[in-house]
């Protein structure tokens, strides 16, 4: 099988020309071809000699997730479904805005954690997507918008750090002054607070740092985020300070979906600012995005405005995420590709929760 260097970061990608009985240096040139100039044809490679770029046509491939679907919002959000194999299918969306382009980025093929406000738990699971998958849909959007990306979010579907061996070369690559260039602080993965996960992400490759918190309890949050009867508040917290001594920014956002009468009230916004004096943090409210046979509703413009109010006036940064791209289901926790075997969810979800 021929080796596919889209997935390949600049220390493997070095080990493979050295295998390859080629100077290390090669790995340069061919990130730069690849990543900076969308080029999957190795005879391409005009500053590579013709006997390396038959080597490669020989021994390597360039090779991206197909697109099966491309939808395009009203406000300009554009979605991608992404076949990554013959049975299951990925979802990549880019968000413009007035002076930079945000991709957000899947990392697994649907999801095991089951959080009970998003359409991507409730579809089951199938694998982890591969480094060239994850990447692939970086270097696809790249080449279909002509703009530059300037910020990448792990928000997509998936639970990136139960992907870390995959994800970890991908944030390699985006941040490589050979591939994509894009600084620490303009590249977040998010976490439904998996904290094995977080400490290794602190110490190999830390990058800006969002938690899907939810809720301000332990009662709330094991029913919203069931990953929090393995991984409860107070160590998650304590995981987050850790986190901040090595982080690009000198805050954790906290992820926090808005849900009518269950956990929008003033009540929850005060423990929500009891939290942000124990970790620097700013809070990012989501109106909750609607899907089919959800149980939830989403809570009104005055709700999430009173509820943000008591944040900021016990001194707390807070934003309100407009929401993009809902009419095209892709707002987030809508995001749902095409998840083949449902059956693997209860497998994975035992060895999390082991």
């Amino acid at each position: 099988m021929k080796a596919n260097l889209l997935g390949y970061d600049a220390a493997a990608l070095q080990r493979f020309f050295l295998e390859q009985g080629e100077k290390p240096f090669r790995a340069r040139q061919v990130m730069r071809w690849i990543h900076q100039s969308g080029e999957a044809d190795f005879a391409r490679m005009s500053d590579l000699a013709k006997a390396t770029r038959e080597k490669l046509a020989a021994t390597a491939c360039v090779e991206a997730p197909r697109i099966i679907g491309d939808t395009v919002a009203a406000d300009g959000t554009r979605k991608w479904l992404l076949k990554v194999d013959g049975a299951n299918a990925v979802e990549a969306v880019f968000i413009p805005e007035a002076g930079r382009g945000t991709l957000c980025v899947s990392s697994q093929a649907g999801c095991v954690l089951e959080c009970a406000f998003c359409s991507t738990g409730k579809q089951g699971f199938n694998r982890n997507l591969t480094t060239a998958e994850i990447v692939g849909q970086l270097w696809l959007a790249h080449q279909a918008i002509r703009t530059r990306i300037s910020n990448v979010v792990m928000m997509g579907m998936g639970e990136p750090l139960l992907n870390l061996d995959n994800v970890l070369p991908a944030l390699r690559l985006m941040l490589d002054d050979n591939a994509y260039g894009l600084s620490r602080r303009r590249v977040t993965v998010s976490t439904a607070g998996v904290i094995p996960g977080m400490d290794r992400l602190r110490d190999e490759c830390p990058v800006a740092l969002a938690v899907s918190l939810h809720a301000p309890s332990d009662a709330l949050r094991d029913r919203l985020v069931p990953l929090n009867r393995k991984y409860p508040l107070r160590e998650l917290l304590a995981a987050c300070n850790r986190y901040l001594e090595k982080a690009p920014r000198d805050f954790i956002t906290f992820e926090y979906v808005m849900l009518e009468g269950v956990n929008d009230g003033d009540a929850e916004a005060r423990e929500l600012a009891a939290i942000a004096a124990r970790v620097r943090c700013k809070y990012n409210l989501i109106p909750f995005n609607p899907f089919p046979n959800s149980e939830f509703r989403r809570s009104g413009p005055e709700r999430i405005r009173r509820f943000a109010e008591i944040l900021q006036r016990a001194g707390v940064t807070v934003t309100t995420r407009k929401t993009r791209g809902d009419d095209i289901a892709a707002a987030c926790g809508q995001l749902a590709g095409d998840v083949a075997d449902r059956t693997r969810r209860r497998v994975a979800l035992k060895e999390v929760r082991a």
